[in-house]
């Protein structure tokens, strides 16, 4: 971690409660703080090093794939904690997924650390250890960060920062400009989980509902999807915005029209229930683990199978299809048969979803 740049031995053991601005100051407390609860917590051989950046083999990057990806996020969720998940899970998520689904297989991710004076550091213990649980499901490592303390009331508990590299394999050729007419639309499972398990964890519309986020890794899942289906022509996850703002970015981006079958959607009837009594949409809601993926028709059949035989995947469903006109529009055959548009998302449903 770049505030890690000082410390090169092991300091012990933190026995604060909470944040001091002393945590952030580059002296004793700091270097204990980040040797108890990150370097301990995140240990791997790059990251013991302890140097300013984390340094990678070429050679061995090429042998995965002909190009880098890199990508970069920051996390203000609210609350902190959630059901099935927190910040820390969805940092990690968040990042490794927005490689993924640009066909990259994500190896390293960054972490800072942006902490409120006062903060307890038994949450901050549980967040790290969350956030090193779901590196290693996903396979990568967390190699150099960085931490900062702010005064108490200058931020709200904490912020996460990341960023992510990976490396795409050669010959795969995912963008948002390659949906053609006759492909069809797929999606992994349930949507809207993740928005409407936040809107239950903060407790201002009194619902009671059994929830919990979909928040978690994907990139296991899509790299079994192209070897299914090498020519899967677009991929995204559906976070803020949800799936209705991915589609809508497909149909402008190639040009096309993106047509959904409500019917066919896979929805839970607790989101379903939450989002008639709030007046929301579900398409909209935000999403930590699905994804948007448009594929030849020839090819659905073994993405479908593939996809379902995975964890990630079980509920994937193909619910619509591309086609030529109208250009860069989303429409909606409803349960009833209708029709509608489909626009892109303004302003915004849930503030601080991620």
């Amino acid at each position: 971690m770049k505030s890690m740049s000082h410390i090169r031995q092991r300091s012990g053991k933190t026995n604060a409660k909470t944040i001091t601005l002393a945590h952030g100051s580059g002296g004793k407390a700091m270097r204990d703080l980040i040797d108890d609860v990150f370097v301990s917590t995140f240990d791997n051989p790059e990251l013991s090093k302890l140097e300013d950046q984390a340094r990678f083999d070429l050679a061995t990057l090429l042998k995965l794939g002909d190009r880098l990806a890199m990508t970069t996020d920051s996390y203000v969720v609210d609350p902190l904690f959630f059901p099935g998940g927190d910040i820390g899970k969805l940092a990690v998520t968040g990042t490794v997924n927005d490689l993924a689904v640009g066909g990259a297989i994500p190896l390293y991710l960054t972490c800072a650390m942006i902490i409120e004076e006062g903060f307890p550091v038994d949450d901050l213990r549980k967040i790290a250890r969350s956030m090193k649980r779901t590196a290693d499901e996903a396979g990568i490592s967390i190699v150099t960060g960085d931490t900062k303390v702010v005064h108490k009331g200058a931020a709200d508990k904490l912020f996460i920062n990341t960023a992510g590299i990976g490396v795409i394999p050669k010959g795969i050729q995912i963008h948002a400009g390659r949906a053609q007419a006759g492909d069809v639309i797929i999606i992994n499972g349930y949507i809207g989980d993740h928005g409407a398990a936040i809107v239950d964890a903060r407790g201002e519309m009194s619902l009671q509902n059994t929830i919990e986020t979909d928040c978690q890794p994907l990139n296991s899942l899509i790299q079994a999807m192209l070897k299914a289906c090498p020519t899967i022509h677009c991929l995204r996850d559906a976070t803020r915005g949800g799936i209705a703002t991915v589609l809508n970015e497909y149909a402008q981006a190639s040009n096309v029209c993106m047509r959904l079958n409500e019917a066919a959607l896979p929805i839970r009837d607790e989101v379903r229930g939450m989002c008639e009594i709030l007046g929301l949409d579900p398409l909209y809601l935000a999403n930590e683990g699905k994804l948007v993926a448009i594929a030849p028709a020839e090819s659905a059949d073994a993405v479908i199978a593939t996809m379902q035989a995975h964890p990630a995947g079980v509920h994937s469903a193909v619910v619509g299809e591309v086609t030529a006109t109208p250009a860069s529009g989303v429409i909606l055959t409803t349960l009833f048969g209708g029709q509608r548009m489909v626009d892109m998302l303004v302003g915004e449903q849930l503030p601080r979803i991620c």
